[in-house]
Formats: structure tokens, C-alpha cells, sequence
């Protein structure tokens, strides 16, 4: 394996209960990035949880504009994780009309079949720091004003609105916020942190779409027992907290990230500079206070950590396909 990176990556996982009641937690989404790590932790913990996707099969399909299916699922469940949503901001931009579709109006058949079921579960809503857009000053907390900039963040907003009025009702909820997660060889092959592993493993050119342009990049395993942190605290008989995002709280520029990538892969890849893309909100790093303060969670994988492990997963898959049968 190349590679000039000697750090070991912290990527424990653990088979204690989780500290939630008996019963069903479902979770919409549960094919994507974070869906899967959440139900791969919850499984090693000893719970099975509902599965809920539009690309999953048998009983693990499920569309959240099809309120039956909807309904059916919640009915069953003491609690919900909501991930179901057009999770890209360039596919919103590509295809404004099924973004809000699916991220609205997804989100109202959950709520509307959470007011009639009789078990009443929590939900926990998954958000975005897109909602803020461009922020004045960092890093950025949770009482930021709320001003997207493209129709992705948009219906995140709209989405924090519905649960807020929600809430008022006597729904217990609560919306966490995430930004630029990664961690995943399955994930979108696009998508900067994956794309960047990928190209830097196999020494391939890395595009970079605004060199300056800086995020705070979050690693799905910390994402995962965030929300499960909060899963813990939503079932119990609590007042549910407001809005708390998981973010890093370290700003990366995608500079940064590129030669990062080509260092830790010990590669000979070569960067291409671009303009950065005028609907993307170009720079974010959070505070992850509010959350060690509610939730006692801070983010454990360091990006040269999360970045060399998934660098040496593509490698490794790379190596799979060569394996005589």
C-alpha cells in the first residue's frame, strides 16, 4: 500500500444497548450515506431498526410521497429518523420541482402520518447548513440567520419550518443539521471528498471547483452516533431540544483538501483548477458546542483519518477485482 500517512484512524465501534426503548426506530432514507451507517451502528448495538428507501427492496422499500406506505411504516415504529430527500444541491438546481416535492412534501406525509398514528413517535429531521447560505462570520452556530441561497437549502428551511409548527402541536422533534458528510466508497462518485480519495489513490487528475472555496467536512461514522445520541435523548420523556447541527468545526478549503488527498495517497495525481459553481454556498465551518453541550458529542475522525481510510478503501476495492476465483 502507498501512502506517506502513518496515522491510525479511530473508527471504534461498540456492541453496548444504545439506551433506546424496545421497539422499531425507523429510518427513511436508510439506502443512503447516512441511513446505512446509522442502521449498520444501530445493528451492532443489538437493535434492528425499519428500513425505509426508495431504492431498497422487499419490505425495506418505501417512497415518502406515497403516504400509505408512509403511514403503514410509522404505525409501527416508537420513533423516526427522517433522511428521504434530494440530498444534493446540484441535482436541486438540475431538477428544482422534484427536490421540493420529495423534501417537502416527503416531510408532510411523515408529520401528517405521525399526527395519526397512536404511538405518536419522536422524529428526528435531517437538515442541512445549507440553510443558513452565506454567512457573515464563523464559525457558524445554530442561532445564524436562516438565508439559503439555492433551492436545496430552500426546501431544508421549509422543512425546519413544517417541524417547528410541528413541535407546537406536541410533537416531539427535533432537526439536526449536518454538512458535507463523507466516508463511504458508495457514496456519489462526484461528490468532492470521495472523488478527490478516488482520483488521489489511483493518480488520476483532481478537479478543483474553487480552490478557496472552504467547508467543514463531517465523517459519517461521527455523524452516525451523533443522531444516535440524539435518538437517545428523543425517547425519553424530555422536552426535545431545538435545531443542533454535527459538523467538525475545522475549516477545509478545497485546496487544502486536494494536496491533503495527493499526500496522504503518495501519489502522482495532478490538480486542474476551475471556477467554483455560482449556486453552491462557498464557504462553511460550523460550531459543534451546542451538540457537546446536549448530546456530549464531538467528532472523532480528524479529515487526514477519514480521508486516508477512504483513500485506502478505493484501494482496496481496486484490489478485489483482481481476486482469482
Amino acid at each position: 500500500m502507498k501512502g506517506k500517512y502513518s496515522g491510525v484512524p479511530s473508527f471504534n465501534k461498540t456492541t453496548k444497548d444504545c439506551g433506546l426503548r424496545a421497539g422499531k426506530i425507523l429510518i427513511t432514507g436508510s439506502n443512503g450515506l447516512v441511513g446505512t451507517a446509522i442502521t449498520s451502528t444501530l445493528l451492532d448495538r443489538g437493535m434492528k431498526p425499519l428500513l425505509f428507501d426508495i431504492v431498497g427492496s422487499g419490505d425495506d422499500f418505501g417512497d415518502v410521497l406515497d403516504f400509505g406506505r408512509v403511514k403503514d411504516a410509522v404505525s409501527r415504529c416508537i420513533g423516526i429518523i427522517h433522511l428521504a430527500a434530494v440530498s444534493r444541491v446540484t441535482v436541486g438546481e438540475k431538477e428544482p420541482d422534484h427536490c421540493w416535492t420529495t423534501n417537502v412534501d416527503g416531510l408532510q406525509n411523515v408529520l401528517r402520518a405521525i399526527a395519526n398514528s397512536e404511538e405518536k413517535p419522536w422524529l428526528i429531521f435531517a437538515s442541512s447548513r445549507e440553510v443558513y447560505g452565506s454567512a457573515e462570520r464563523f464559525p457558524v452556530t445554530e442561532e445564524f440567520p436562516l438565508r439559503p441561497v439555492n433551492i436545496y437549502g430552500r426546501s431544508k428551511l421549509e422543512g425546519e419550518r413544517l417541524v417547528n409548527s410541528a413541535r407546537h402541536t406536541g410533537l416531539r422533534a427535533c432537526t439536526v443539521r449536518l454538512s458535507n458528510v463523507y466516508g463511504s466508497t458508495e457514496d456519489y462518485s462526484d461528490r468532492v471528498v470521495p472523488a478527490f480519495a478516488k482520483a488521489a489513490a489511483f493518480g488520476k487528475e483532481l478537479r478543483v471547483d474553487g480552490a478557496e472555496q472552504m467547508f467543514d467536512f463531517t465523517h459519517v461514522d461521527d455523524v452516525a452516533v451523533g443522531i444516535i445520541k440524539l435518538a437517545e435523548l428523543m425517547d425519553k420523556c424530555i422536552a426535545a431540544p431545538s435545531p443542533i447541527q454535527l459538523v467538525s468545526g475545522v475549516p477545509t478549503t478545497l485546496n487544502e483538501l486536494a494536496h491533503l488527498a495527493i499526500q496522504l495517497a503518495g501519489s502522482s495525481a495532478t490538480i486542474r483548477y476551475t471556477s467554483p459553481r455560482d449556486f453552491d454556498v462557498g464557504r462553511f465551518f460550523g460550531s459543534a458546542s451546542r451538540a457537546k453541550k446536549i448530546l456530549d458529542w464531538e467528532p472523532s475522525v480528524a479529515i487526514e483519518n477519514g480521508l486516508y481510510k477512504l483513500i485506502t478503501d478505493f484501494r482496496n476495492l481496486s484490489d478485489a477485482d483482481f481476486v482469482h476465483v
